[in-house]
C-alpha cells in the first residue's frame, strides 16, 4: 500500500459517522448488512448514510452489491488488512525489533 491510499483511507475513517458503520460493517461479517438494517444500528438518516457509505467505497474499505431490491454493504477485509498492516509493519524498525 502506499502512503497516498492509507492517508485516503485513514482521511475516509477520521469522520465519526463513518467511523461507526464502518465498525458496523466490520462486525457484520464477510455476508454484510443490508442497507436499511445498517441505518437501524448506526441512527443515521438515509440520505447521510448514502453519503457516508460512498466515501467508504471510494476509499476501498467498503463495497455494495444489489441483491435484487436489496443493497447489501460490506466491509472489504482485505483492505483493512492492508491497512493495518501498512501502519504496523515497520514498527520499531530502527530498533532493530520489527514488532511492537
Amino acid at each position: 500500500m502506499n502512503v497516498e491510499r492509507a492517508a485516503s483511507q485513514l482521511e475516509a475513517l477520521g469522520n465519526t459517522s463513518r467511523l461507526k458503520i464502518y465498525r458496523a460493517l466490520v462486525r457484520a461479517g464477510h455476508g454484510g448488512l443490508p442497507v436499511g438494517q445498517l441505518q437501524e444500528r448506526v441512527g443515521i438518516p438515509a440520505s447521510t448514510l448514502s453519503h457516508h457509505l460512498k466515501r467508504l467505497v471510494e476509499a476501498g474499505l467498503a463495497s455494495q452489491e444489489r441483491q435484487a431490491t436489496t443493497l447489501v454493504c460490506r466491509a472489504d477485509y482485505e483492505s483493512m488488512q492492508g491497512l493495518i498492516g501498512f501502519l504496523s509493519d515497520e514498527c520499531c524498525i530502527e530498533e532493530g525489533c520489527g514488532r511492537l
